[in-house]
């Protein structure tokens, strides 16, 4: 929704109109190739050009002045601030998406200068704009570092590997002694065998690491899930689940669905917790849906996956979303 000082829709607003548009007449063109590729690289590039020319005359403010001071912080406003980026001409704006965080300011300033920003005419656009790169940049940051954790295999002979495992084992079975590193115990939690490493092949030190990141923020509410994942009916593998939707949070962030949540939930650069913190709502949310659905069988985890994976990815359509557990957490 647009602020007080939004008179009118911007470009990126009327080309997102006509893309809707587009895509009814779409279904009724028999060329979809060939529509899609003069729509792509003819029509919409054209439209856009004459829009900006006619706002900036109109308005004396750039396409960035105008999102930043017709938008609320968050989703609404970085997420127009990126596509303008993007879809600039001008190299000085396209790099500023990929700008380091300690160069953003740096990168704001070029900014100001290419588009003949005055600070004293527009004080405020220069911290907006600060936040939006912020944001933008931090997203990047946080893709690399969660693909670089994933990629970190499960090492048994890494002694913090193996501390964080046990530790998994006493936050979620406190009264339960393990009786030895492999063991049969180890299905009470939802591990496949009797040695839980094989079981983190595909996301790595990711998935152990949050799974415990949700025990230990979410003790009581985990134990919890565990408890439902062991019903004798609608009982699932609690950490292979687990696991799995580890990959679901992953896959949304790596094809950036994920963008307008941390874009509304933090205020500047989404960094890892901001993703832990992702994954336990999934992890909650997943076992509530799990239960109110009442599937036959686990034999039909996949079709439930996908049903809640479309339902996941509807909430993060939603320019407002927010997808933060409500349940207290440990301090």
């Amino acid at each position: 929704m647009h602020s007080s000082t939004a008179y009118f829709l911007d470009s990126i607003d009327i080309i997102d109109y006509i893309d809707r548009c587009k895509r009814l007449l779409r279904a009724n063109t028999g060329d979809v190739k060939m529509f899609d590729y003069i729509w792509q690289h003819l029509f919409t590039p054209f439209l856009r050009f004459w829009f900006k020319w006619f706002l900036r005359h109109f308005t004396g403010k750039c396409e960035l002045q105008r999102i930043c001071g017709g938008y609320r912080p968050g989703a609404a406003r970085t997420l127009r601030a990126e596509y303008s980026l993007e879809s600039s001409k001008n190299k000085v704006l396209r790099a500023a998406v990929s700008a380091e965080e300690d160069k953003v300011e740096e990168c704001a300033m070029a900014i100001m200068k290419e588009k003949k920003v005055s600070s004293q005419k527009d004080p405020a656009f220069k911290t907006s704009l600060q936040v939006c790169l912020m944001q933008i940049s931090g997203y990047k940051i946080l893709y690399g570092s969660v693909e670089e954790l994933r990629k970190q295999p499960f090492d048994c002979e890494n002694n913090s590997h193996e501390t964080m495992l046990l530790r998994l084992w006493d936050l979620l079975m406190p009264s339960t002694k393990l009786e030895s590193r492999i063991t049969k115990q180890w299905g009470d939690i939802g591990f496949q065998g009797d040695d839980p490493k094989t079981d983190f092949r595909g996301m790595g030190m990711l998935g152990l690491t949050n799974l415990i990141f949700f025990s230990e923020k979410y003790t009581d509410v985990a134990r919890q899930v565990l408890s439902h994942s062991g019903h004798p009916k609608l009982g699932y593998s609690y950490a292979i689940v687990g696991i799995n939707l580890t990959e679901m949070v992953f896959s949304l962030l790596r094809s950036g669905a994920l963008k307008p949540h941390f874009y509304n939930t933090a205020f500047q650069s989404p960094k890892m917790e901001h993703f832990h913190q992702l994954y336990c709502y999934f992890a909650y949310e997943f076992d509530k849906f799990w239960v109110e659905e009442k599937p036959e069988s686990i034999m039909e985890f996949n079709r439930y996956r996908e049903k809640f994976h479309e339902k996941m990815k509807g909430l993060l359509q939603q320019p407002d979303v927010s997808l933060c557990l409500t349940v207290d957490s440990k301090p």
